[in-house]
């Protein structure tokens, strides 16, 4: 392994422990401030720590022929951050955090509807296992089933809709350019529903909250180099060590253990999910 992909790898973990310490803040602010106003504290603090840099990059950052998709691509990504914060707020942590992280699954399947890319008798039995999975942590049994559990998966999905749109983007639009609109279409759009919904928030949950954009803000810095510096597959099931970070901030500060159902949801997404990013569009098995 060479120097480069040890330091893009290194990246990935950093990543993975800012996304988690993320969430963390999340649920910290959420027991005083309600869903949007973490949503639109998020955005807002995430765009104040980019736009430094996005501004060094100049004007022609701006100019591109694919508004509508960058729209679309904000506006899913938006979606699921409701949802995943709403799912942070009234979960457990690393369950919610894990919902989110199945992404992948619905990702597959998405870009074999939309793009059209194969999918492969090992991705569709890693898609069956992840569904298997995410069965296992809704519970949908009477007396263990929590409504709140659904839009924890549907933030996987509206954030696999994003993924699947960013992919359909990659070839004419740099990262930079989609941050860019992401982060200011998701900052205004989320401003909207604070004209009925404002909430002065507190020193400590203002705090929380620009620690939370920090996070986010650096953790997608790393996690955008670690893909530039190693092997994606190997990132991309790094990036499952979030959830092991996400259970043990969990554990420490609220108490909170997953029970076996979940554990073993757990084992069978984050498999299903290595198994999806290690094979690429089109490979044979």
């Amino acid at each position: 392994m060479s120097d480069l992909d040890r330091r893009g790898l290194a990246a990935a973990v950093g990543a993975s422990m800012l996304m988690a310490a993320m969430g963390a803040c999340i649920k910290i602010a959420s027991q005083e401030i309600n869903n949007n106003m973490v949503v639109f504290l998020r955005n807002a603090f995430g765009l104040a720590f980019l736009l430094p840099g996005l501004l060094q990059l100049g004007p022609d950052l701006m100019r591109t022929r694919r508004l509508p998709a960058h729209l679309g691509r904000s506006l899913a990504g938006l979606a699921a951050m409701y949802c995943f914060f709403y799912a942070i707020a009234h979960m457990n942590l690393a369950e919610a955090v894990l919902l989110n992280f199945s992404s992948p699954v619905f990702t597959a399947l998405l870009a074999a509807l939309w793009l059209k890319e194969s999918l492969s008798r090992t991705t569709l039995a890693a898609v069956l296992f992840g569904l298997l999975g995410i069965s296992l942590i809704l519970k949908p049994v009477p007396g263990h089933f929590t409504p709140v559990s659904l839009i924890g998966a549907a933030s996987a999905i509206l954030a696999a809709v994003a993924m699947v749109n960013i992919r359909s983007m990659a070839a004419t639009e740099p990262t930079w350019r989609i941050v860019l609109y992401f982060s200011t279409i998701s900052t205004a759009a989320s401003a909207v529903p604070l004209a009925w919904d404002w909430q002065t928030p507190s020193g400590r949950s203002l705090l929380a909250m620009a620690a939370a954009g920090l996070c986010a803000s650096v953790g997608q810095l790393l996690l955008t180099y670690s893909y530039a510096s190693a092997p994606a597959a190997k990132v991309g099931t790094i990036n499952y060590t979030t959830v092991i970070f996400a259970g043990l901030l969990s554990w420490w500060f609220w108490d909170e253990r997953p029970d076996w159902a979940s554990l073993l949801g757990a084992l069978l997404v984050i498999g299903a999910g290595v198994l999806v990013v290690k094979r690429s569009p089109g490979e044979a098995d």
